[in-house]
């Protein structure tokens, strides 16, 4: 399984440590980005880790788990979410996320990078696939025994690996991949591509996002991105605003904020550990943001989210 104890792993820190960023690394053997195997093998095969204690991670690649029997609780940006029989979960690159303790939950889990899917589906699927689609899909009705059965022989494929080419074997995968990615995007829970303000939005801005969510703890400068996506800043910005109305300096401390209202709310956490997590030099100046864009002191905030949380 590409989830191993090496991957995650504290760093020093006292208190709450930083969310490490880990890579998809599979089995030897195991071509291609993509992984298929169940939950239930995954909790076999970690013992007690990594629930004992809880310990959250980001991923660079995609967590698609279905329940298809039992109940899963999971977290995702700090967020529980409890995935019925019948229902996905969807953890996307960038996500902050934490296991619970191994319950009865059973099902396909599949782990596969963003560019496993081929440009042309990739574009058809970006409702799907994006950073704020829901981490909990219930299929419509009519595809759920469909999408069971497309698990299991992406399953069934994945195992097959020495049965037959190389390429071969990668290109079967890829097709029931794409193919079931496209029936679950039929889910009531996903907006038809088109009908979304950010549809359209152009391959710079698409880079852009993508980036932004890995990166926006330790890169803070529009620069910093237009450099990582091989793009000038006017260029990057004039795709942030055509797609958003907004700079690319605007979302990028919106994506701080959203993170900080997160740990300092749900999570808990302690202004020092926010603002060293989220690469301000020293709580002072996040102090300074987070009051600059909300009205309200780190510490006010916390006791507002504590007084409003039943």
């Amino acid at each position: 399984m590409v989830v191993d104890k090496r991957h995650l792993r504290r760093d020093g820190q006292s208190g709450s440590a930083a969310v490490p960023l880990y890579g998809f690394q599979p089995p030897v053997g195991t071509p291609y980005g993509l992984e298929v195997s169940t939950v239930e093998d995954f909790f076999a095969q970690h013992d007690d880790w990594p629930w004992n204690p809880p310990r959250p991670g980001r991923a660079s690649f995609h967590y698609l788990i279905a329940v298809t029997a039992g109940e899963l609780r999971h977290d995702v940006d700090h967020v529980t979410r409890t995935v019925s029989r019948g229902q996905w979960l969807w953890v996307r690159p960038g996500h902050t996320q934490c296991w619970h303790p191994p319950g009865d939950a059973r099902g396909a889990f599949v782990l596969f990078e963003p560019d496993v899917l081929s440009p042309d589906i990739a574009r058809l699927l970006a409702p799907l696939t994006a950073h704020t689609a829901p981490a909990v899909l219930t299929p419509h009705p009519e595809d759920g025994a469909w999408l069971r059965q497309t698990a299991l022989q992406l399953l069934d494929e994945h195992r097959a690996l020495g049965r037959r080419p190389l390429d071969v074997h990668h290109a079967l995968r890829r097709s029931l991949l794409e193919s079931l990615l496209l029936r679950l995007a039929n889910s009531p829970d996903i907006t038809p591509a088109g009908t979304t303000a950010g549809a359209g939005r152009g391959d710079t801005y698409g880079r852009f996002v993508d980036a932004l969510e890995l990166h926006f703890r330790e890169l803070h400068q529009v620069a910093d991105y237009a450099e990582l996506l091989g793009c000038s800043v006017r260029t990057l910005s004039r795709a942030a605003r055509d797609a958003t109305g907004k700079g690319a300096r605007e979302l990028i401390d919106e994506r701080r904020l959203l993170e900080a209202r997160r740990l300092l709310g749900g999570a808990r956490w302690t202004a020092r550990a926010v603002a060293a997590h989220l690469g301000f030099t020293d709580p002072a100046n996040f102090g300074r943001f987070f009051r600059g864009h909300t009205g309200l002191s780190p510490a006010a905030f916390t006791a507002e989210e504590a007084t409003s949380t039943p």
